[in-house]
């Protein structure tokens, strides 16, 4: 549970986690101040939500980095100083950030820099760039039409084990597919969200993940494809599995899929398994 003191008359957009008929998606829209309401009480866990739209890998990489920073020296003086632990500004913020990326290659600090099938002279006539990372896993492509999301949270306001961190966010992205009526799963030693995992020679992931975790404070996250551009798997080993393939929302469905709805859904599946508020902050990021 958290305190939260609201001030000015700012509009806060407030998405309750509950129970929703199917392709329901019910906003609800509080201006706290000018109703008067004190705000200062107890809530759920609240989760700061941006869409970042379309930006640069490591543009997107750099703001994450500010926030798990502010974040750790929070922890930090709340460690050194039982009169900041005790107080507000000791509390950590949560954040989850939703985008879209152009063509990148991102590879795992544990990934294998032979899954890259093509010299640099073929990325740049691709026009795709290429990162080495400090996540988990092993090579995979993001770009234009994947939602891409990376949720900055402090586990120690959760849960403070790392696979079942793993478990909720694959949890969320099955969610989200069964509103569309595609039966999401999990393959055993393998993280991320597969299709017909348990049939053979049909097994395909829809969703790959990969994270960071300092001082448990989350970054890095997930991507979903939705109207991705499959071929571009084509030049990696993606997350280093050679005997598995990738699918789409739109290859599944055989039709586009309006992002945007993907989105609303995903945070509200989001805050539903992690049992917070999402909250939509007054004033908009401009540029990173």
């Amino acid at each position: 549970m958290q305190k939260d003191t609201c001030g000015g008359h700012y509009f806060y957009l407030v998405i309750t986690p509950k129970t929703r008929p199917k392709n329901h998606l019910p906003l609800k829209i509080f201006n706290f101040a000018a109703r008067g309401v004190n705000c200062r009480k107890e809530f759920m866990e609240r989760i700061l939500f941006q869409d970042l739209g379309r930006v640069a890998y490591d543009e997107a990489w750099a703001y994450q980095e500010q926030l798990v920073r502010a974040n750790l020296e929070i922890k930090a003086r709340r460690y050194n100083s039982p009169d900041v632990a005790a107080a507000d500004e000791g509390r950590t913020t949560h954040h989850l950030l939703l985008c879209e990326h152009p063509h990148v290659y991102t590879l795992g600090k544990s990934g294998h820099i032979e899954n890259l099938l093509v010299n640099d002279a073929r990325l740049k006539e691709l026009n795709v760039s290429f990162f080495k990372t400090n996540r988990g896993g092993d090579i995979t492509y993001h770009g234009p039409g994947q939602i891409v999301g990376y949720p900055i949270v402090d586990l120690e306001y959760f849960v403070t084990d790392l696979g079942k961190y793993m478990r909720n966010l694959e949890e969320a992205i099955i969610r989200v597919l069964a509103q569309y009526g595609i039966d999401g799963g999990r393959l055993p030693g393998s993280t991320g969200v597969w299709l017909d995992a348990d049939v053979p020679g049909r097994a395909r992931k829809i969703c790959a993940m990969g994270v960071r975790c300092s001082r448990w404070v989350t970054m890095h996250g997930l991507a979903l494809n939705v109207n991705t551009d499959l071929r571009y798997f084509d030049y990696i080993v993606p997350c280093g599995i050679t005997d598995k393939s990738v699918t789409s929302l739109a290859k599944e469905l055989g039709r586009p899929v309006d992002e945007q709805e993907v989105k609303t859904l995903l945070w509200h599946e989001f805050g539903t398994v992690f049992e917070a508020e999402i909250v939509a902050p007054p004033v908009t990021v401009a540029g990173l």
